[in-house]
């Protein structure tokens, strides 16, 4: 397959619409060839992908849209996030100490950790006012 096997899903930037975006996700990484456990970790880190993007980007401003691109490119899966909220500085982030934060049963914070680990490449785009995260997942 190449790279013209895309689909895109435009959803408000609420929190209702997860479930929404959850289910595009992984119909389409499964419909990809990717087996349970790829497919969950795919649907994992887009759901945390596109919680930051409402949270932090848009301040829960619902009015708002983030559109989600996925396809595959080769043995590559590809899903890129768009929005024109608030840019995230992939520069200024820490890696957060989990013990420390599970000790203080601190919620939240873990969302970019759990992205680089879940997928096999993530990048960060601006152009213009867009602002895109772009992760990858290799198929095995």
């Amino acid at each position: 397959m190449t790279a013209n096997h895309t689909h895109k899903l435009i959803v408000n930037a609420s929190t209702s619409r997860l479930a929404d975006v959850r289910k595009f996700i992984a119909e389409k990484a499964q419909n990809f060839g990717f087996d349970e456990k790829d497919v969950s970790d795919i649907r994992l880190a887009v759901d945390e992908a596109c919680t930051n993007i409402i949270k932090h980007a848009y301040k829960y401003d619902d009015k708002q849209n983030v559109e989600i691109l996925i396809g595959i490119d080769d043995d590559k899966l590809f899903v890129t996030l768009t929005d024109t909220g608030e840019t995230f500085d992939p520069s200024k982030y820490s890696k957060p100490d989990l013990r420390k934060q599970m000790k203080a049963k601190q919620r939240g914070g873990v969302g970019v950790y759990l992205i680089r680990k879940l997928m096999d490449e993530v990048e960060y785009l601006k152009k213009k006012d867009h602002n895109m995260i772009r992760m990858y997942k290799n198929r095995k």
